[in-house]
């Protein structure tokens, strides 16, 4: 939902490889493809790009991995949003106990939408394939960055996510 840019925790005290962090990632994903049909291989590719391989200062301290903003108890963070050009703003984001509380959530969110609009993505749901689940994300405003559906092409590409797919 945004570009998130808290200092990222260093390389070393990073508890996951990619590969590692990838798989701990698919394993949540799948039970919720089947609940709520949505493609593992965007949803490993969100959490890869939100949270910077887990590395974020959103993800590490309040395992938000899909940079969902929250109400008036979440915690602040800084974050880029894009109106134009690059902006820095304020924000408020859930915390979250673990990462696959994180991840029911995000799964709740794409399959039950927001209050003011329940369908807002379906067509992630609804997509044939996940180059559509990516552009229907951008068309229904889960990100201001203008080539977000790309980065995540570029993600499930990079490192073959779509295996992780069954639809």
């Amino acid at each position: 939902m945004s570009q998130e840019f808290q200092e990222d925790v260093p390389l070393e005290d990073a508890p996951l490889s990619k590969e590692a962090f990838i798989e701990e990632v698919a394993k949540h994903t799948l039970p919720l493809e089947k609940e709520y049909g949505i493609r593992p291989s965007v949803t490993i590719a969100q959490a890869i790009l939100e949270s910077n391989w887990g590395q974020s200062g959103l993800s590490v301290q309040d395992n938000n991995y899909f940079g969902i903003k929250g109400g008036k108890s979440s915690r602040q963070y800084a974050t880029l949003e894009y109106e134009e050009d690059w902006v820095e703003i304020e924000a408020s984001f859930r915390s979250y106990p673990s990462l696959q509380a994180s991840i029911e959530d995000y799964a709740k969110l794409i399959a039950n939408g927001t209050q003011w609009d329940s369908s807002l993505y379906r067509g992630v749901i609804d997509a044939d394939n996940y180059k559509d689940a990516a552009y229907a994300l951008s068309d229904a405003g889960y990100a201001t960055d203008p080539t977000y559906p790309e980065k995540l092409i570029a993600l499930i590409e990079t490192y073959q996510l779509d295996q992780y797919d069954t639809k």
